[in-house]
């Protein structure tokens, strides 16, 4: 299943599918498991490398092929500030980045383009950008730019979903959101300097701040309205990363040159091409030299790993599969997530046992080699935030069967299906995504689960639905969905509020809840610059997520990519950007 990314602004909205968990440099292994009788293969992921082992001196002029691994074409919004979907970030890290760089542990450096200062408050934060950072166009990159980014996001014009709550704590922003004001009063632009003044302190900050600029010279003159759509952010994109967009094949294919005047160095590699590859062809795409990089997919482990030309590299990736449950809509009016006066899931109960009526132990081992683990949580096991304490839900049909009892879903007529608690037929619509091999049978395989405990569910439509028209469905909320399935790749800042919040437009399920109110405030306010304030804040909120099931958190997942033995200097665990400057080619 496709990932779908989001960004962070503040603590609420970063980047997709990035980075990392401590990952050895060691080979991968493989290893046997029983599991009721059956010898089921798996992998020791944590014996995955990490980085090429190729240490070769790189040729001059090399050219490598990257493979943006996809069933369906790439979107074409090519700016953070608009991109919804990961294959769009993908192509955006070749010639795009952030001001700021983070560390090992997702927090902000002063090794990137901008360096950066907090004062003693933590209402004030000062990004200094570096003098040698400049637009592909030979434009400095300046405050302002990163200043325009904030008006575009603020503005009542804009048709993104990055603006919530987050942006708000930034003095002034409310006022000009609101259309009360010209400007941010909280945001100061002097040069190559720019100053955030926040309402008060919030903890994301380090973690989570916006870094990401607009060329403002270059897009100022398009109406702020028009920007997603228009042929600057679409067709001719400009940033100040490592290559230059040279030719779009739109969604299919993107010709790189290199930034001859990037500010880390020149790039080693003179060129890329990224070009869309059905999942079904990556192996051997691989093994024919046609790709030097590429994903590959869990169940095409066992083709990727016999391959000679071919390092497997892997780690636990910042991201989680699920299934949510449909409660509302978003009104855009109100810019806030309502739920229906009667949902069909009002009855947590009914939640709780269909998350205890699937097997996600057995989807990870048997259809994903392994190389995915059941989820106990929304937050990912990369952070310290992970509740550790809790368990995900077990597989245990006989306790989802006493859970539907009790909730007033009984077969009234023998046919083996329960009706509802009003003696009614129950029929649930599940929606889910094309993407690979294992998509379909995944689907099935949870439908047949529940049809065991009683309860009819039917893929929408007869069939899976491909990534851009599936999301599609969810934002515009079709009446039609009443469940799906899918995955979201998180930030490198802890707080989940960009996809829980009642402001959230990414909060697909669009539920609401008083207390999940609380707990998000409670997890970026003042106090929770307390580090162990902020860990039992998120913990009672897991709790919270756990016990009132809004979503199934299905599995946690590992990420592995084929890298050609020519190709050196590939890091998967760069950090916030790939670092395409580093890699190159030696033959």
């Amino acid at each position: 299943m496709k990932i779908k990314g989001y960004m962070k602004v503040l603590s609420a909205l970063a980047i997709s599918s990035i980075l990392l968990a401590a990952c050895s440099d060691d080979t991968e292994k493989s290893s046997t498991k029983e599991k009721k009788g059956k010898a089921v293969e798996q992998v020791d992921a944590s014996k995955f490398p990490t980085k090429t082992t190729n240490q070769a001196e790189p040729i001059k002029g090399g050219h490598l092929t990257y493979g943006l691994v996809s069933d369906t074409p790439f979107e074409g919004i090519l700016n953070k500030v608009f991109y919804q979907g990961d294959p769009d970030n993908q192509v955006i890290s070749f010639f795009d980045e952030d001001l700021l760089d983070t560390d090992e542990n997702y927090v902000f450096t002063n090794d990137g383009a901008a360096s950066y200062e907090i004062s003693d408050d933590h209402k004030t934060v000062t990004l200094t950008i570096k003098d040698n950072v400049n637009w592909q166009d030979g434009k400095p990159v300046t405050g302002a730019d990163l200043e325009y980014a904030y008006l575009v996001m603020g503005s009542k014009d804009y048709k993104g979903v990055r603006y919530d709550e987050q942006m708000a704590l930034i003095e002034g922003m409310e006022e000009y959101h609101a259309g009360k004001a010209d400007s941010i009063s909280g945001i100061k632009v002097d040069g190559k300097k720019i100053i955030f003044t926040f309402k008060k302190g919030n903890p994301s900050v380090t973690t989570g701040l916006w870094t990401y600029p607009l060329h403002k010279e270059y897009l100022k003159d398009v109406p702020i309205a028009d920007l997603e759509s228009s042929d600057k952010i679409r067709k001719n994109p400009i940033g100040f990363g490592p290559f230059k967009v040279k030719k779009i094949v739109q969604g299919e294919a993107v010709e790189f040159e290199a930034n001859k005047d990037y500010y880390r160095g020149a790039p080693k590699l003179d060129s890329v091409t990224l070009k869309v590859v059905n999942p079904s062809v990556v192996v051997k795409s691989l093994e024919n030299g046609d790709l030097d990089v590429a994903k590959v997919l869990a169940e095409q482990y066992d083709q990727a790993k016999e391959l000679d030309n071919v390092e497997l590299l892997g780690k636990v990736e910042l991201a989680y599969s699920y299934i949510g449950f449909n409660f509302g809509q978003y009104d855009k009016e109100k810019e806030e997530n309502v739920m229906d006066e009667n949902p069909k899931f009002k009855d947590k109960r009914l939640r709780q046992a269909m998350a205890y009526a699937i097997n996600n132990e057995e989807v990870g081992e048997k259809m994903f080699k392994g190389l995915r683990f059941p989820a106990n949580s929304v937050i990912t096991p990369n952070f310290k935030y992970n509740n550790k304490d809790l368990k995900a839900y077990e597989y245990n049909p006989e306790k989802a069967k006493k859970l539907l009892d009790e909730a007033g879903f009984v077969d009234t007529n023998n046919d083996g299906i329960r009706e509802d608690a009003d003696g009614k037929k129950f029929k649930i619509n599940f929606a889910s995504m094309s993407g690979s091999d294992v998509s379909e049978p995944l689907a099935r395989y949870y439908i047949q689960q529940w049809e065991q405990v009683g309860i009819d569910v039917e893929l929408l439509d007869g069939r899976l639905h491909e990534f851009n028209s599936f999301y599609d469905l969810l934002k515009k909320d079709n009446d039609d969905v009443d469940m799906y399935q899918a995955a979201w790749g998180v930030a490198s800042d802890p707080d989940p509020s960009g996809l829980w919040s009642r402001s959230a437009e990414f909060n697909y399920t669009r539920w609401v809840n008083d207390k999940n109110d609380e707990l998000l405030a409670k997890g970026i306010s003042e106090e929770a610059f307390d580090d162990q304030f902020r860990i039992d804040t998120y913990n009672e909120w897991q709790e919270l997520i756990h016990d009132e099931v809004p979503v199934i958190p299905t599995l946690f997942r590992y990420e592995l990519a084929g890298v050609n033995d020519r190709v050196t200097g590939y890091d998967f665990l760069a950090g916030r950007q790939y670092q395409w400057h580093n890699v190159g080619v030696t033959k």
